[in-house]
């Protein structure tokens, strides 16, 4: 008797544990498109020609510059659109990639 309820409460143990794992999975992967979002939006709105000084306009601009890390000045063309069409453009496809990389690596403990 005493085997079946410890079986039962390791099977509901196993499956809190995926479903954890799953869960955290995917919030690594939304975290990540989220991320991905804000740095191509930059991006749109600079190569659009929007005004850096409008509310929107700029929250965008200060979120991907602290999202962009040391993507936002490793190429340096003259022409300020296809700098950050570059440099941020890069940084949004990190973060697309190592957030896919990393959900990958978390659903495999699960």
């Amino acid at each position: 008797m005493t085997e079946r309820v410890e079986g039962r409460n390791r099977a509901g143990a196993a499956r809190v544990w995926a479903t954890l794992v799953r869960f955290v999975a995917g919030l690594v992967r939304w975290a990540g498109l989220i991320v991905t979002v804000i740095l191509v939006a930059r991006v749109l709105l600079t190569v659009g020609g929007a005004n850096p000084h409008n509310a929107i306009a700029g929250t965008i601009n200060a979120w991907s510059d602290t999202l962009a890390w040391g993507f936002k000045d490793l190429f340096m063309p003259a022409d300020l659109a296809l700098r950050v069409l570059v440099n941020y453009g890069l940084a949004a496809l990190f973060w697309l990639i190592a957030s896919a990389i990393l959900s990958r690596l978390i659903r495999r403990l699960g």
